[in-house]
Formats: structure tokens, C-alpha cells, sequence
């Protein structure tokens, strides 16, 4: 079967087969750019910023459905097993639907964890073939999903904008119909979740204990028990130190040969990300003891 992907809105004017153009063309350009900048990843282990740079996959698409506001995507290209198009039956086929849905769980405010979502299936996978890149990562994944952060509040014109629906939907789809939904429904929430960031202004104290770091980027994510999750950090400038850095490489290895090592545990001091209704985002840490 084809890997095929729909996108549709629903609600005030939608519901009269009605959107503003602008929005609607905005949106569903970026439904093709978030779908182009995962399979590139997913094919070539490599990040990129813009659309046509996609190589070893195509996204084409059926003419928009008469009667309604859904637009059709099918990957086509290198995901394929055989035929013109990728199979979601292909190896690459299910990372490319795994990733894509954590990407968009995890931008609009819905964690999933990592090693359940994608993790597993990728080392899976790995042990059966080579047709998975070495560089298809957490570390990318988390790059990936903030490449797709423009393109997300885009997707959300139509609700968020002129109001002319009232939500959206992603999902894989069959012959335009979608069988399984992929992500959260776009809502005025996930929007406001998505575009508006603050940063705190007072410090707060934490412990945890790191599950990922990136050393070109410094940043990572963090386990803390109050949060129950993995929290995004970044490490401020001035805390990019070669002592701090230690304890954060030390962290996350004690934490990846035993999860229960209580030596994997470091103390810090952060400013948070948050929301416009109060969810924290990420936190920016500014020194670790």
C-alpha cells in the first residue's frame, strides 16, 4: 500500500467547503515541507532547512478532493520496496510514520517517549538490515522537529488566522480517507502551544538526570521526576564550561549503562520556556553544581 498521507480541516467555514486562500495555500505547503524535511532524514540521516532539497524521495499529490478542504500526499521514491511509490509496509515506510508522528506530537505539546515511539523499532530494525542511516538519531529527530517549528504554525493559518476551521487532521491515509490519525488535532491550543514561547525571569532548581546531549548544539534533554519526562535544555553561554559539559557527558552515560544509577543524577539551576497557558517547553540552564 501506498504511504499516504491526508491533511484536512474542519469547523465554521470549512464545514461550507470554504477556507481563505491564502491560509489554505499556506498550510498546505507546509504539510508537503514537514512531510519532505522527515523523509529526508528518514532516507539520508541528514537535516535540511528547505523543501526542494529533498533527495532519494518525491511528494506528490491528488487533486484537492471535491467537496471538502483535504489535501493527499503520497512519499514516493527511494522508501519504495518495489513500484512507483513507498509502501507503508517497507522498513523505511514505518520509521518514516513513527518519526513523522513523534515530530508532531512533540512540537505541539503531547511527549512521547523516545525509545517506545522510535527507539526501539530503529535498533529492531538495525539488527535486520542496512537500509537505515547512521545518522537517524534522537539528536536529529529533536533538530528535525525544531527545523518543522515555522512550518507548524503555518499548518495552523486556517484555525489560528482568518478562523475559518476550526481544527485539523493529519493521518495516514487510503484513498483520501484517513485511517489512522498521526499527531494531535491541530486546535487553537496546539497553535498558541507552538507560537508563543516565554522564558522566565526567575531561576529554578532542579535534578535529573540527562538522557541525550548533542555537542555541536549543547543542547539535550533531561529527566526530571517532577516533570515525569524528558525535558529539552539548552546550556547558556555561560554555562558552556568545560566542568559543566563533564557533568553532563558523566550524566548521560551513567544514565544510559543503568537508568536507576542515582550517580547519574545532577543538580541545576534553570530559567524555563514556557507556554502562553504556563507549559513548560524547555529549560536554559544556567549553572550545574
Amino acid at each position: 500500500m501506498a504511504l499516504e498521507f491526508a491533511l484536512s480541516f474542519e469547523g465554521a467555514s470549512a464545514d461550507n467547503n470554504l477556507l481563505d486562500f491564502y491560509d489554505a495555500a499556506a498550510a498546505f505547503s507546509a504539510f508537503q515541507r514537514t512531510l519532505a524535511l522527515t523523509a529526508h532524514l528518514v532516507i539520508n540521516g541528514e537535516i535540511i532547512t528547505q523543501a526542494p532539497a529533498l533527495k532519494g524521495a518525491q511528494i506528490l499529490s491528488y487533486p484537492i478532493e471535491p467537496g471538502s478542504w483535504k489535501a493527499v500526499a503520497v512519499v514516493a521514491g527511494t522508501l519504495m520496496l518495489s513500484g512507483a511509490v513507498a509502501s507503508r509496509d517497507s522498513v523505511l515506510g514505518h520509521i518514516f510514520t513513527s518519526a513523522y508522528d513523534y515530530v508532531l506530537n512533540e512540537a505541539l505539546g503531547f511527549h512521547v517517549d523516545f525509545n517506545k515511539a522510535l527507539g526501539e523499532q530503529l535498533e529492531e530494525y538495525r539488527r535486520q538490515t542496512d537500509v537505515i542511516p547512521k545518522g537517524l538519531d534522537e539528536g536529529k529527530i529533536q533538530a528535525l522537529i525544531e527545523k518543522n517549528e515555522n512550518s507548524l504554525k503555518d499548518l495552523h493559518r486556517p484555525i489560528s488566522q482568518s478562523r475559518t476551521a476550526e481544527t485539523g487532521t493529519i493521518g495516514l491515509s487510503q484513498g483520501g480517507k484517513i485511517t489512522r490519525k498521526t499527531g494531535p488535532t491541530l486546535n487553537i491550543e496546539t497553535y498558541e502551544y507552538i507560537n508563543v514561547t516565554r522564558l522566565s525571569d526567575r531561576p529554578i532548581h532542579r535534578t535529573g538526570k540527562v538522557s541525550s546531549y548533542n555537542t555541536n548544539t549543547f543542547k539535550g534533554r533531561i529527566y526530571v521526576e517532577e516533570e515525569g519526562r524528558p525535558v529539552p535544555f539548552t546550556l547558556s553561554e555561560t554555562s558552556r564550561t568545560p566542568r559543566n559539559i563533564s557533568k553532563i557527558v558523566r550524566s548521560l552515560s551513567s544514565n544510559a549503562i543503568d537508568r536507576f544509577d542515582s550517580q547519574a543524577e545532577i543538580e541545576f539551576e534553570a530559567l524555563t520556556f514556557e507556554s502562553k497557558n504556563g507549559r513548560l517547553k524547555s529549560y536554559l540552564i544556567i549553572s550545574i553544581k
